[in-house]
C-alpha cells in the first residue's frame, strides 16, 4: 500500500491508521529529513525481526537506531551525560544520529553486542506525528539501493514502493527524499567522535 502525506500538514486520520498498523506489528517505509527509512514499533519483536530480514542481518548485529519524540523520551533508553544532552539540544531535531550507551529498558531484540543505540529526532513533521501518536520510539534503518541500482530507489517513494511493497505493509509517499544519510556522532567513548559525515554539519 502507498499512502501520500504532505510533510507540512500530515493528515491526522492517516497518521492514526499508520500507528494502528505499527501497534499490530506492521512494518512501514517512511520519510525522514534525510533518506527514506524502514521501521516498526521497537516493542514488536516480530516486526523488528522482519526489518532485520529485509536488511539481511540478525537484529543483534544490525546496529539499528530509533526515532524519539523529543529529548525527554531518550533518557528511558539511553544514558546521556550533561555535555551530550547540551549537544543534542543544540542539533536536534535535525539530520543527526547520536550513538549512546543503552539502558536496560531497551528491548532485548535491539540490544547489540556493544550495548549501544542510535538516537534520531528528524526534522520531518510526518515521522514526528507518527512517533507522537505511537507514544514510543520507532525503529529506523535507511532504505539503501542495492549494488547496480540507480539512486532513485532511495529518493523516489513510488520506486521504493515498487521494490518493497511485498516486504512491508505500507510505504508513505512524503515526496522525494534526500540521498545523503544522517551524520553519525558516537558518544560512547572518552571523546565525542563523528564516525560518519552526512547531511548534518557540526
Amino acid at each position: 500500500m502507498l499512502v501520500r502525506l504532505f510533510e507540512d500538514n500530515p493528515n491526522d486520520r492517516e497518521i492514526r491508521k499508520i500507528v494502528e498498523l505499527l501497534r499490530n506489528g506492521g512494518v512501514i517505509i517512511y520519510p525522514t529529513d534525510t533518506i527514506y527509512a524502514i521501521g516498526c514499533d521497537i516493542n514488536s519483536v516480530k516486526a523488528v525481526q522482519r526489518v532485520s530480514a529485509i536488511r539481511g542481518v540478525k537484529a543483534e548485529k544490525a546496529n539499528f537506531s530509533m526515532i524519539c519524540k523529543d529529548l525527554g523520551n531518550i533518557a528511558a533508553y539511553a544514558k546521556v551525560s550533561n555535555e551530550e544532552f547540551r549537544l543534542m539540544k543544540q542539533y536536534l531535531p535535525g539530520p543527526y544520529t547520536f550513538v549512546l550507551p543503552a539502558t536496560s529498558k531497551l528491548p532485548n531484540v535491539l540490544m547489540n553486542r556493544r550495548k549501544t543505540i542510535g538516537i534520531r529526532i528528524p526534522k520531518n513533521f510526518i515521522v514526528q506525528a507518527i512517533v507522537e501518536e505511537l507514544g514510543g520510539p520507532l525503529l529506523t534503518t535507511s532504505v539503501k539501493a542495492t549494488e547496480g541500482e540507480v539512486e532513485e530507489y532511495i529518493t523516489d517513494p513510488e520506486l521504493i514502493h515498487e521494490k518493497y511493497n511485498r516486504l512491508v505493509d505500507l510505504v508513505i509517499d512524503g515526496g522525494y527524499g534526500n540521498n545523503i544519510p544522517s551524520t553519525v556522532i558516537d558518544c560512547t567513548g572518552d571523546e565525542i567522535v563523528v564516525t560518519r559525515q552526512g547531511l548534518g554539519e557540526l
